[in-house]
């Protein structure tokens, strides 16, 4: 098999929490370090299991009615950071930007709330920002990170982790960037679908 990375540290920021569960129990005994905002800190905290802030990490608490709160240079720094690089290693040092190996995101629910017959202010409020740009971030950096765009991917994720442990290929990992650039094309191209037919 190609050699493996090791997963040490998993930035996880979901609006869909079912399914998480046994995925964060393997990722913590596998010593892998949880980082999280707002409602899944909750959630990871309320399993039993440490966890991050991300706050703690950026120096800057959830924003502007929580459109802003991990669109950070130390948060997209550790995703982008490439580990073979020198000059990245040496900046990510200076500028204290922890390596992130993981980032579990998913979308929030865009194309259900426009069915649901939602008002226009709550559907635009429905246009994700920070986890659309997570998706492309890892995924752009998959030689170094695993991007895990939906729960559409959490069992083949825990497939992995169970039968690997916190360690992933490059095939792997490349597997999970072509999902998640299928996860992030299929969403804008509804956002621009619901622009074109109310412009």
């Amino acid at each position: 098999m190609e050699k493996t990375k090791k997963i040490r540290r998993a930035l996880v920021s979901v609006f869909h929490k079912d399914g998480l569960d046994e995925i964060l129990n393997v990722l913590h005994r596998e010593g892998v370090e949880l980082l999280s905002t707002g409602g899944t800190q909750t959630f990871i905290e309320g399993l039993g299991l440490p966890c991050r802030k991300v706050e703690d990490v950026t120096g800057y608490p959830s924003i502007l009615g929580g459109r802003v709160k991990t669109l950070h240079p130390k948060v997209f720094g550790g995703i982008l950071g490439r580990r073979s690089l020198t000059e990245d290693q040496q900046e990510m040092t200076k500028y204290e930007i922890p390596e992130i190996d993981l980032v579990i995101v998913d979308l929030y629910p865009f194309e259900e709330t426009v069915a649901s017959g939602a008002g226009e202010q709550d559907i635009i409020e429905k246009i994700d920002i920070g986890g659309i740009s997570l998706i492309r971030a890892g995924a752009k950096n998959f030689q170094d990170v695993v991007i895990v765009p939906s729960k559409a991917e959490y069992g083949r994720l825990l497939e992995i982790l169970k039968e690997q442990g916190a360690e992933t290929t490059l095939a792997q990992r490349r597997w999970f960037a072509a999902q998640a650039f299928g996860v992030s094309s299929h969403y804008d191209t509804a956002i621009h679908g619901w622009f074109e037919n109310n412009s």
